[in-house]
């Protein structure tokens, strides 16, 4: 409610229409991924403004099926609303997707030289880990 409070007086008007379109079920805002999965995102004011919302079951009695509620009303720089978000749904940190984990991790083959080299001694040429097989008649497998 604060967001809503603090934000120009034209960016609330547009924001409280797009909550109305979403409780109505007339209109979504995108869906967002990550550790955000479940929350979804409507540009406000030529995409310098966003909103971040939550769908959930609306309470019994209500006149609606699903209840909209408000994360974050924010400017869109520098992804301030996706930090404060992270930090009101308590998300210490944003975990690495799996890809970008590997992506960053450190390959176990480059810790060591698998075939050492030793000061003096010629190169041992290491013995072939695919030896060719010959076909009893002589064939090439």
């Amino acid at each position: 409610m604060n967001d809503l409070l603090a934000a120009p007086a034209d960016v609330r008007d547009v924001a409280l229409s797009r909550l109305q379109d979403a409780v109505t079920g007339q209109r979504h805002g995108r869906e967002l991924t990550g550790t955000l999965a479940g929350f979804r995102k409507v540009y406000i004011d030529s995409a310098r403004w966003r909103m971040v919302y939550g769908l959930r079951p609306a309470p019994e009695g209500s006149g609606h099926r699903r209840e909209v509620f408000v994360v974050a009303l924010r400017p869109r720089a520098q992804n301030e609303i996706y930090k404060v978000v992270a930090e009101r749904l308590g998300i210490a940190h944003r975990p690495l997707s799996a890809l970008a984990h590997a992506a960053r991790a450190r390959s176990p083959q480059t810790t060591a030289h698998p075939y050492p080299i030793t000061s003096g001694l010629p190169l041992a040429r290491p013995a072939n880990p695919f030896p060719v097989s010959r076909h009893p008649r002589g064939a090439t497998l």
